[in-house]
């Protein structure tokens, strides 16, 4: 699913500005699926899919496969609606470095949310 949104993320002027000084991996865990991802200055460069062996990352994101689908769905239902929606649900858990993630929060809601514009 994430590896179509390289595009979408990389020619949207907003997100773009959101995060012109973001330089990150992050890894998207997803219980049988996962996919790491490399920014640079708020770009995605690379978005690799699979079994990662050893993958390393600033942070993760790992929810159980439901709540992403839930999540991605073009118009989720409450509680499945935003990432801190997940968190409070004890759905989803964010680990690693979680600086970069708190000062470009806006950047990263925006393209976790990306794969709901795929699904419309």
């Amino acid at each position: 699913m994430l590896e179509r949104i390289a595009e979408l993320v990389n020619h949207d002027e907003w997100l773009q500005r959101k995060g012109r000084h973001l330089d990150a991996v992050f890894i998207v865990d997803a219980s049988d699926s996962r996919w790491r991802v490399t920014v640079h200055r708020g770009r995605i460069e690379r978005i690799e899919s699979g079994p990662l062996v050893t993958p390393s990352a600033d942070l993760v994101f790992r929810a159980p496969r439901e709540a992403w689908e839930a999540f991605w769905q073009p118009h989720p239902k409450p509680g499945a609606n935003d990432l801190f929606a997940l968190l409070k649900r004890r759905l989803l858990t964010i680990e690693g470095d979680l600086q970069p993630f708190m000062a470009n929060l806006f950047w990263f809601k925006g393209v976790l949310e990306m794969p709901r514009r795929l699904a419309r």
